[in-house]
Order: structure tokens, then sequence, then C-alpha cells
């Protein structure tokens, strides 16, 4: 049969729904260039109205990752259980929970990307141990998988190409924010990396992608929907994100921070959602009956210190320096400080999420470009979340730089951050739910 995209345009147009055939057929041909992007363009537009159901989102999600290579990890033992996180500010779940999850029994094979914007990725974040490497051939992966229980590699240019083009047009194109396209967007890498079952992080407020609640709900369940329907298990947890997670925010100071929460003595809001996505991580990998055995056994790990060896067996595996994972010291450090403090007494009633990533960003802690190099030392420490009372000259945060006039900017900034009340604010829960 022959198809033409002009057709499947005016289909969508008008509210048709795509056969799986009529998407493979436009995400092959847009991916090989034989579409152009000015008719991709009007069917993400028709796509934006229109919407699409079920079928066609997960036709799209699947077509996307067959776009490139999908990776094969039957040689790794066990049931492999992957982790994403939407994203946001002070994020660095990954760094503590996957040694937490293999120090456990799950084996953590994840492919992870650099940062673009406020913060570094994870991979960003692993550099800050001197030598670490994430460029290693899938050989070698899976071995470290096998042999520690864990491997962290850079996302290969062959995963799900289609994506990473329609994710570029979408951007430019005003189409970005639809449900069943954000979810077929994110879907299509975690299905294409391989792994059995996927546990998603979904962040909401002022700091997420997605700022309401109702909205975080629904795209968690869009994406269950679709991993399910790809014959994968899938849970989700819609965690907040409207004040940064933990106390800091840039590389080395949150690589730091994930260790001490490995040693037992990280911050209160991010040791739970490590034990949240864990706890799902352990039921999903079948390393635990309940709830309540899974969470004994993530604290076990923290406690007897096998999560924080495993840490530095997975760094010393990929050519980093193991003794920073002992003795923070020999991270990045930072030549500059300055203490943000509190004009005025009462609480902190709210802190713009979005605004202290951004001030790690003028700090030289993100990237404004995909060429932009990141300055991993540099950062904020926040001395004060919501709902702390301060006095006037109490410090809110600590800002990290090596640059005085970038360190005055950001300073300006992350005081403007922070919102300070008469009346104690109402604590917001960190877990929302669990979508399953």
């Amino acid at each position: 049969m022959n198809m033409r995209m002009s057709d499947l345009i005016v289909k969508k147009r008008n509210g048709g729904t795509l056969t799986g055939e009529e998407i493979g057929f436009m995400v092959e041909g847009y991916t090989n260039g034989r579409i152009p992007d000015y008719q991709m363009s009007a069917m993400m537009m028709a796509i934006y109205f229109q919407g699409m159901n079920e079928e066609e989102t997960l036709s799209l999600t699947m077509a996307m990752r067959d776009s490139g290579e999908v990776l094969n990890l039957k040689a790794i033992d066990g049931i492999k259980v992957d982790k994403h996180s939407t994203g946001g500010v002070g994020d660095k779940t990954s760094l503590a929970l996957a040694p937490m999850a293999a120090a456990c029994g799950i084996p953590v094979a994840k492919m992870s990307g650099r940062g673009l914007g406020h913060t570094g990725g994870t991979i960003d974040k692993l550099e800050s141990f001197s030598g670490f490497s994430t460029s290693i051939p899938a050989q070698k992966f899976i071995e470290n998988v096998n042999r520690i229980g864990i491997s962290i590699m850079g996302q290969t240019a062959d995963l799900a190409p289609a994506d990473k083009k329609l994710y570029a047009l979408r951007d430019v194109t005003a189409t970005v924010d639809n449900m069943s396209l954000i979810a077929s967007s994110i879907m299509s890498k975690k299905l294409a990396a391989g792994a059995d079952a996927i546990v998603l992080d979904v962040k909401t407020g002022s700091g997420a992608f997605m700022k309401e609640e109702e909205d975080s709900f629904a795209l968690a369940r869009e994406m269950v929907k679709i991993g399910n329907g790809a014959g994968k298990k899938c849970v989700a947890v819609v965690s907040d994100m409207d004040q940064p997670l933990g106390f800091a925010v840039g590389n080395a100071l949150e690589v730091k921070e994930a260790i001490e929460t490995l040693q037992g003595r990280g911050p209160a809001d991010f040791l739970e959602l490590c034990l949240t996505l864990g706890t799902q991580m352990l039921l999903l990998g079948k390393k635990a009956e309940t709830e309540e055995e899974a969470r004994k056994k993530l604290l076990a790990v923290i406690e007897d210190g096998s999560a924080l060896r495993k840490l530095a067996e997975f760094v010393e595996a990929q050519g980093g320096d193991s003794a920073a994972v002992y003795d923070t010291s020999l991270l990045p450090k930072a030549s500059l400080t300055k203490e943000i403090k509190a004009d005025r007494d009462g609480f902190v009633g709210h802190i713009e999420c979005e605004e202290v990533g951004i001030c790690s960003l003028l700090l030289g802690g993100g990237r404004e470009t995909k060429e932009s190099s990141i300055d991993l030392s540099v950062g904020i420490m926040l001395q004060k979340k919501v709902g702390d009372s301060v006095l006037s000259g109490d410090t809110l945060a600590i800002l990290y730089a090596n640059d005085g006039k970038k360190l005055e900017a950001a300073a300006e900034r992350l005081l403007r951050a922070y919102r300070i009340t008469d009346e104690e604010p109402e604590r917001r829960s960190l877990i929302k739910g669990v979508v399953s």
C-alpha cells in the first residue's frame, strides 16, 4: 500500500486515528530524511491539537524505540531494573540509589545522558571523580554489571534516534507540551535501553517540568501504560520538586551529598526518595516480597557500608579515583564562597526552585548550550529549607564559585528566590503517590 505523509496529516488534523503501520511509516521516513521537517512539523501540530489515544501513543513509542539500536541485556543475570527521573534541581538520586539497589542484588545497567540546562546530568556529576569515564564499550558495560552489579554508560547515538530528531523539531515548533509526545519521548529511550522493569520518578512543582500535580499524575499513568503495553513491568512515583531535593545543588556538591547519604548522614528528604524508589526497584526485581522488607534491606546496606563500597567499586571499574568516595575533600573544590543571609525574622515560606537551578547555571554548574563546558566544583548549599524558622542575619545558603562577577549575579538572584513569611507554611509531602 502506497502511503503519503500529506494524507496522514489530513487524517490526524481531522481527528482521525493513525494505525501502527502509518505511525511506523512516518517515524521511519522522518528519521531517514525522506519526510521533510515541514511535513513533520504539521503532523506534530495536528497531534498537539487532536491528541493521540493509547494505541497510537504506544505505536509511536515503539516506532521511536525501533528507530535505532535496542540494547540486548540478556547476557546480564537477574532482573534488570532501570530508574528514570523527569529531572529537577538537586536531583542526585541515581548516585546514591544505584549503589543501594546493586548492594541489594539488583543488577543496575543504566544509560545516562549529560545535562542541558540548569544542572549537569548523572554523567557530568560522576566525572567529579577524576578519571571516571562512561565511554565504555557495551561488552565492558555488561561485564561490569555481572561482576560488580552496576555500570552506567553514556547514551549511544543509535539509541532512539527518531526521538532525538523529533524532540529538536518539537522544541522549535511549540509542540513539546503534549502528554502523548512527552511520554513516548521518555519511554522510547527507556525501552531501547533494554531493562526488564522500569521505575519512574515523576517530579511535580515549581522546579519540575510538570508544575501541576494532576499533570504529573497524568504523565505517570501514561508512561506506566506504555511500559506495560511494551511488556515491561513499570511503576511511577510522583515526588515533590517545589523546592530543591536535599541541600546540595551543583555537580561535585551533589556527589558529596550522595556519599554522605550512603554513610547514613544524608538529608532526610533525599534519603526518603531513595528508599521509596529503591523499594519499588526491589519489588520489581523480586528481591523483596513487601515494601517493609524492601525498605529494611535498603537501610541495612547503608548501615553495614556495603552500598558505599559498591559506589567505590563502580567508580574504580570505570577508571575513576575511588579514594574520593572515602575522602570527599578530593572532589573538585571552588575557590570562592559567599553566604546569603536572611534580612528579617520569620519562616522560609517558599523557595523558587527553578531560580535556584538558574543560580547554579549562572555560576557555571550547567550548560546553556550543548557545547558549553561545566564547572564541576561550583554550586549552592542550602542551609534553610521550606518551613524552617530564621532570624535576621541567619545564613540561608552558601554559594560556591570560581568567578567573582558570576558569584555576585547569582547571590542577588538567590536571595530573591527565598520568600520569608511571618506564618509557618504548611509542609508539602515529598511523595505524592505511586502509580502502578
